[in-house]
């Protein structure tokens, strides 16, 4: 881990936070209102399963993820996972911090017993798929569809 990264699961007042990074992740999404972020906020961090991994350097909010553990009752009953919202303020790429906060969420899938872990990326760009290939994660071993709404 880089020595000065803490991750850690968001708690309710990281909300400002964690969505002043996803500006970074999703520029062109408008703008929750408060209101509606605060429903959202208090959603995720009531949901079975859902943890937010929130990376800081001096308190500084720099990267996040979010891992969602789904209930199986195939592969033995193990659960499964998905890692999404993975995001790190441009000020602190390519430091180590997003395969730090990557690793975080993979343990917690481990402890949790999940089989497997899915990570999609809309990004095109070979670097980033190159990162998360050198994260452990392995390009073309299923096929992925997506509709949208």
């Amino acid at each position: 881990m880089p020595p000065d990264l803490q991750t850690r699961p968001a708690r309710h007042d990281d909300l400002g936070r964690i969505i002043a990074l996803y500006r970074f992740l999703s520029p062109e999404d408008p703008a929750l209102s408060d209101a509606e972020a605060l429903r959202i906020w208090r959603d995720i961090l009531n949901a079975s399963g859902v943890t937010v991994f929130l990376g800081e350097v001096a308190e500084q909010a720099v990267t996040t993820c979010t891992l969602v553990i789904v209930p199986n009752l195939a592969r033995n009953g193990r659960p499964w996972t998905v890692i999404e919202n993975v995001v790190t303020h441009p000020e602190f790429r390519a430091r180590g911090f997003e395969t730090t906060i990557l690793a975080a969420a993979m343990r917690h899938a481990r402890a949790a017993n999940c089989y497997k872990v899915v990570l999609s990326t809309g990004s095109k760009k070979e670097s980033t798929l190159a990162f998360y290939e050198k994260a452990g994660f392995a390009r073309g071993s299923r096929t992925a569809f997506e509709q949208r709404f």
